[in-house]
């Protein structure tokens, strides 16, 4: 194994830290979870990034997620690059915005209407001002170890970046925020039924991720979402399934097509955008026609609906509308999912596996992962041991225990057998 060289990305982090806080624009991107530096990458092709040293790594980060079809896909290119030569933003409606929501309402039959905005954050909390102004009421429901941005109301006992690095909350966030944010155990439907028996009168949203995928990947227990719809509906509760990471991966229709359950409201991010910014929030049309101009609940954006995002998002859908992409997703992801189980099994490393579809998580616990204060036993040290491994052999992971492994339809068999082949060396050397 040749010895990993990383001098150059260690010369544009100290360089970074003197103009950005921490270095990086996210939290998570600074390894600190896992010791040592980030990596500074130069470009993406496929599967692969290359970063400024010049070394080659197989990507299961794919920018977080979005990156379903590969990095720098021929299909996304010649669209955005036809979509950059007429212009870049004009702060007026294109048809470009019509296509790409005219696919998300085929794709999501819950989805009636659908507003784009610039991000997951700003998705989840216009869909939370909505569904406030839609019930004329000010209680939110949030799950712990779910995130959904770094909105003030729901950033407590959050997941992801807020995990890894300890603060379940955020200083700058005044309590009377907080306070209108009930927190719950997430798979616990009696916890669920207790709080809106009590205070369901109140309640504007319960606001979940069907697939929890900032906690690493927790799926729903059966029958836990068919239960929150049962309880919404009772209690005239708005339900928000925030799919923003499960839209468009776990399944064409997004996570509530797989378990056939219709939210009220979705929020959408990531896929949708080929790998540029973009958000989006939809749902039943008597909710969304609240919304000004048709309605009072204010939301605007000046880069909303960005028709270089737009063109992206529309090649990206387009593609993966092809009749084998998920079913090729889903065996490359089986392949990969239970070659690092097998890993880990036969290096005698107790580990808890989790998958659905192209989302894969790694636990270093040998308990089950079902909510957040299981997957809090994990040992995070020796997921750093594993992700160093990992990386000197040519794959890159994300830096924290708490997030997902994402398969694109890039990788190939080749690749899911190397990724399978280090997995199997790196165990072995886990203490």
């Amino acid at each position: 194994m040749k010895q990993l060289v990383t001098k150059k990305s260690h010369d544009a982090f100290a360089e970074a830290c003197k103009y950005i806080p921490g270095g990086v624009n996210s939290p998570v991107r600074a390894f600190g979870p896992v010791g040592g530096k980030p990596l500074f990458i130069a470009s993406g092709s496929g599967c692969k990034i290359t970063d400024i040293d010049g070394n080659s790594y197989i990507d299961y980060v794919c920018s977080w997620g979005p990156l379903i079809l590969g990095h720098a896909h021929a299909a996304v290119i010649e669209k955005v690059n036809a979509t950059l030569q007429k212009g870049t933003s004009f702060g007026a409606p294109t048809i470009l915005e019509t296509q790409l929501a005219k696919l998300i309402k085929e794709a999501i039959p819950s989805v009636e209407k659908v507003r784009m905005v610039n991000s997951g954050t700003e998705a989840t909390m216009s869909a939370i001002r909505l569904a406030r102004g839609y019930t004329k009421r000010n209680l939110v429901i949030k799950f712990d170890g779910c995130y959904h941005g770094h909105v003030d109301g729901l950033l407590i006992q959050a997941g992801s970046g807020a995990t890894t690095l300890g603060i379940p909350t955020s200083p700058g966030i005044p309590q009377d925020y907080a306070r209108n944010t009930l927190t719950l155990p997430f798979n616990d439907i009696d916890a669920v039924k207790d709080v809106c028996n009590r205070r369901g009168s109140e309640t504007a949203c319960i606001i979940v991720e069907p697939v929890a995928g900032n906690m690493g990947v927790v799926p729903p227990k059966p029958g836990y979402l068919q239960g929150l719809r049962e309880i919404t509906r009772k209690h005239g509760i708005v339900l928000i399934f925030d799919e923003v990471m499960t839209g468009f991966r776990v399944a064409y229709g997004g996570a509530q097509t797989l378990y056939s359950v219709a939210p009220d409201l979705t929020t959408l991010g990531k896929i949708i955008g080929g790998g540029f910014p973009v958000g989006a929030f939809g749902g039943r049309a008597e909710i969304m026609d609240c919304l000004a101009p048709s309605g009072s609940v204010y939301q605007a954006g000046t880069l909303s609906g960005n028709p270089v995002a737009m063109a992206a998002g529309i090649a990206t859908l387009e593609k993966l509308k092809g009749k084998d992409t998920y079913k090729t997703l889903e065996n490359l992801s089986k392949k990969l999912g239970e070659g690092l189980e097998t890993s880990a099994r036969n290096a005698g490393v107790p580990t808890c596996h989790t998958r659905v579809g192209s989302m894969l998580c790694t636990f270093f616990t040998d308990k089950p992962v079902t909510d957040y204060a299981t997957a809090k036993k994990s040992d995070t040290q020796r997921y750093a041991a594993y992700f160093r491994g990992m990386l000197e052999r040519g794959i890159y992971l994300a830096p924290s225990q708490f997030e997902a492994v994402f398969v694109s339809i890039a990788h190939g068999e080749k690749e899911i057998e190397a990724t399978i082949k280090a997995s199997t060396e790196v165990m072995k050397g886990i203490k």
